[in-house]
């Protein structure tokens, strides 16, 4: 049997690779159909797959059941989420994609997986902490 920790960590990785399948389908969509510019195309994918990953770790990774104060647990996941992971986001996207070269759906593949190492943390203390909520 797994430890709590490691079921923890399982939880966040299946989690988030569904919500990057979120994200690289929209990115893909927006790009390769629509003509939308990479960068812009990446912050519009981004931010749908937002709501979905805050429910999928709220309730599933975190195993965070309580409703009271969520709306606060989402005010910080938003402002993690957009004020740092989508300013860092972009920031790798640019550096992958228009200094090294890189193919933007692998780019954002790379950037994903170093936003996961450091979103985890976050959300872990200071997102869905049981102490998190106004009570």
């Amino acid at each position: 049997m797994l430890s709590p920790a490691v079921q923890k960590i399982l939880r966040y990785l299946v989690s988030g690779t569904i919500a990057a399948a979120i994200n690289l389908s929209i990115l893909f969509l927006l790009v390769h159909f629509l003509h939308v510019h990479y960068l812009i195309a990446s912050v519009a994918s981004f931010s749908t797959a937002l709501i979905g990953s805050f429910l999928m770790q709220k309730f599933w990774t975190f195993q965070n059941s309580a409703t009271k104060g969520v709306h606060f647990q989402l005010a910080r996941y938003i402002l993690v989420t957009v004020t740092i992971n989508l300013g860092i986001n972009t920031g790798l996207m640019y550096l992958f994609v228009s200094v090294l070269g890189v193919w933007y759906l692998l780019a954002q593949v790379f950037a994903g997986i170093i936003l996961a190492v450091f979103s985890y943390f976050v959300y872990q203390h200071f997102v869905f902490t049981l102490a998190s909520s106004p009570q």
